[in-house]
């Protein structure tokens, strides 16, 4: 089934995002922009917990988060290690959630129009691990030219 797969690669990806986070040498170098880089890694970190966690354990788990996408965005020089724990604590949410949908969950509409049209949530769960994927490779660039 569908799911056992997005589990294994939202798994893959989240842990490597938890490695890139973990592999910058100066910690303060997560918050860093430069010329033509205006997200910092950091940033990018609260946004892809944000994200996930808003739209699969909030929308499809039932969990209590609340998303504030702008602070993903504005928050500045938060520790790497609340970074790392709030990475784990969304693997765990991801996983878990995904535990619980079956085949005719994935094939149901997915409860908003996150993309500006209806789609069902299997769709939404493939589009939501290519954001995943973008944007660790964005922050697997911005620490190999900025954390020098």
């Amino acid at each position: 089934m569908i799911t056992e797969s997005l589990q294994s690669l939202y798994t893959r990806d989240l842990n490597k995002l938890k490695t890139e986070i973990e592999s910058y040498q100066n910690e303060e170098t997560i918050w860093k922009i430069d010329k033509n880089i205006l997200n910092s890694a950091g940033n990018l970190c609260l946004h892809l917990v944000g994200n996930l966690n808003h739209f699969i354990g909030a929308q499809l788990g039932s969990s209590d988060y609340i998303r504030n996408r702008e602070l993903e965005f504005s928050l500045k020089d938060v520790p790497r290690n609340e970074l790392i724990e709030k990475v784990e604590r969304t693997l765990e949410i991801v996983v878990s959630t995904l535990d619980k949908l079956t085949s005719e969950d994935m094939e149901k509409e997915y409860p908003l129009e996150a993309l500006g049209y209806k789609m069902t949530t299997e769709y939404f769960l493939i589009h939501l691990f290519g954001h995943l994927s973008y944007h660790l490779g964005q922050i697997n660039y911005h620490r190999r030219l900025l954390d020098i």
